[in-house]
């Protein structure tokens, strides 16, 4: 007699892996003499931006920007048509203005495809409530900065600013680096870094549980009566391993940690109580 095999059930469907929605990143402080860095930056461009619906860059993406009239120089250009690639290819690009590149306007908006975000902005990804800011703003136990900041942020102190000559600019600015190299050397890392009570009230103002910001070059991720903090790192191709990465939020909404070479980290630690 023949056997009747009875047919094998049916495998069960593979459960979709969830999606990237959103890439944050923050502090790669580009410049000329950072070519490592740079080249980092262009490969996350080019190899793991691309396949993200969403790019937020939280400021700080250049050392300075002095003006958009400086974007014709070979090295920005380099940057900005990057930038516009990546938007190009179907990637939303939001910007959030940094200490170092708040200079940034309307041209250069156009130029990389992207469009510029408020600081802080709240954003609603993958049923995520976040409120993403670059984060020098809650710095305010840095008084003289925050002083600094009040003055360079003035629409007046702008426009007279970008009234005078590209190289003039540029000279305004070295010695703006130096003396804020200078003043940091006197000041403690709890100075310079963001104020408890300033990050309460803005998770209170937004009435948002999550927050990602940059800045203070002090990755993390803190926990305050329950609502979490995640800090970005900053960027440095120099050094071995390099140093640098970005979060990545997926469509469960999940947050992942990526190096500056796009390896997954491991499960972050419990969040520190601050």
């Amino acid at each position: 007699m023949h056997q009747i095999k009875t047919p094998a059930p049916p495998a069960p469907p593979q459960k979709a892996q969830p999606q990237t929605v959103a890439l944050f990143i923050s502090d790669l402080h580009l410049q000329p003499a950072s070519p490592a860095t740079t080249t980092l930056f262009l490969r996350f461009l080019e190899h793991h931006a691309r396949h993200a619906r969403q790019l937020y860059l939280l400021g700080d993406l250049f050392e300075y920007w002095a003006g958009d009239d400086d974007i014709e120089t070979p090295y920005l250009r380099r940057i900005v048509d990057a930038l516009r690639a990546t938007s190009d290819a179907g990637v939303e690009i939001l910007w959030i203005a940094g200490n170092r590149d708040f200079l940034a306007g309307d041209d250069f908006a156009r130029a990389a495809g992207l469009a510029c975000l408020p600081d802080p902005y709240v954003a609603e990804i993958a049923g995520k409530r976040i409120v993403l800011a670059h984060g020098d703003a809650q710095c305010t136990d840095d008084r003289d900065y925050q002083a600094f900041r009040g003055q360079v942020r003035n629409p007046q102190w702008q426009q007279t600013f970008l009234a005078q000559p590209l190289a003039q600019r540029k000279a305004i600015i070295e010695s703006m680096r130096q003396g804020s190299r200078e003043a940091q050397l006197g000041k403690t890392m709890e100075i310079m870094d963001v104020n408890p009570d300033a990050i309460a009230a803005l998770f209170d103002q937004t009435r948002t549980t999550l927050m990602i910001h940059g800045h203070t070059h002090r990755p993390a991720v803190h926990l305050h009566d329950g609502r979490v903090r995640y800090v970005l790192p900053d960027w440095d191709g120099d050094v071995s391993p390099p140093r640098g990465g970005w979060l990545a939020l997926d469509t469960s909404g999940a947050i992942h940690r990526h190096d500056a070479l796009g390896a997954l980290l491991p499960e972050q630690p419990a969040p520190q109580s601050t």
